[in-house]
């Protein structure tokens, strides 16, 4: 008997209160989330942070689900603590076991309702696709990134961020919740009809591959040497070609965007605020249009096989 659950997770950055609060509203209120007869578990990524109202306490939990800090019994701070908690309770060989995973995320940058892969597992790229034929939402996929890594959907067999913005800190809004519903209803609606070998996907996928990160210009004491150009703020998942506005000095100089073999290039999280302390102005992306795959439903349609229906669990 299938008894594979959908883990939904909120909170995995204490700040970002909205996906925690929506958690608990459907805690409470079951029937307020449509499950589409899936078995999901609710859990609150990071409660500890959550409680404190900051992103997190020791270390980011959404770059400490490495295998290597996990594994290292000298590694106790909390959030690795705390990854091995998820995993073990459910993690795809946990008590409660889950083969996908939604984590839920809030950004102060535009990003509008949004989703983002790490790789390109295929039964990823058809929940994604999936999803972009539901709601239309932009695709960032993050690869070939040696500076970020340990990302939690990383440790399960398939999963995606829901991520949507922009929202300050702390701050829960409810056009933000509203969006992130929706696009969680959609996931699960993808889910379902994979689970029950109806999946349909589009005709083709339209993803922003990363191309890399760009910091604010520092001075030689590490401080600013500028900031992000008004015509750039509030400007994600909009064409930037050489010489666009990208930073603006103190004395009003302009600095723009250099020619890469790339262009144009589709910036992301522009001037996100928890991503100051990882030298992280704005992402770039390259857009490109690919057909779906039959491997990739296959795939998706294989791993829902397993999944459980009709429950709704919380923690």
């Amino acid at each position: 008997m299938a008894d594979g659950r959908v883990l939904v997770v909120g909170g995995t950055h204490g700040n970002e209160r909205n996906a925690a609060w929506l958690l608990e509203h459907w805690r409470q209120e079951t029937s307020s989330l449509q499950s589409h007869g899936l078995d999901v578990d609710l859990v609150i990524g990071n409660p500890a942070a959550l409680a404190a109202g900051v992103r997190y306490l020791d270390r980011d939990l959404n770059r400490s689900f490495q295998p290597a800090l996990l594994e290292d019994p000298e590694q106790q701070e909390l959030e690795i603590q705390r990854a091995r908690q998820l995993l073990a309770a459910h993690g795809p060989s946990g008590v409660r076991a889950c083969p996908v995973v939604l984590d839920l995320h809030s950004t102060t940058a535009a990003m509008g309702n949004s989703l983002v892969l790490y790789g390109r597992r295929p039964a990823d790229l058809a929940l994604a696709a999936g999803i972009q034929g539901l709601l239309g939402l932009p695709i960032y996929l993050h690869e070939d990134d040696d500076s970020q890594h340990g990302f939690l959907i990383e440790r399960w067999p398939c999963g995606l961020v829901i991520e949507v913005g922009p929202v300050p800190q702390g701050v829960i809004t409810a056009t933000i919740c509203r969006q992130t519903q929706l696009a969680v209803e959609a996931a699960l609606q993808v889910l379902a009809d994979a689970q029950a070998g109806r999946l349909k996907l589009p005709a083709r996928l339209i993803v922003h591959l990363h191309r890399g990160s760009l910091d604010l210009p520092r001075q030689a004491d590490g401080q600013p040497g500028a900031c992000l150009h008004p015509q750039r703020q509030h400007r994600d998942w909009q064409p930037l070609h050489p010489g666009d506005p990208l930073f603006l000095t103190p004395d009003g100089i302009t600095l723009g965007l250099e020619a890469t073999a790339d262009s144009p290039l589709w910036p992301v999280f522009i001037n996100e605020a928890a991503y100051g302390e990882k030298g992280i102005a704005l992402s770039l992306t390259q857009q490109q249009h690919w057909p779906t795959q039959a491997s990739w439903s296959e795939a998706l349609t294989d791993l829902c096989a397993g999944l459980a229906i009709t429950a709704l669990t919380t923690e």
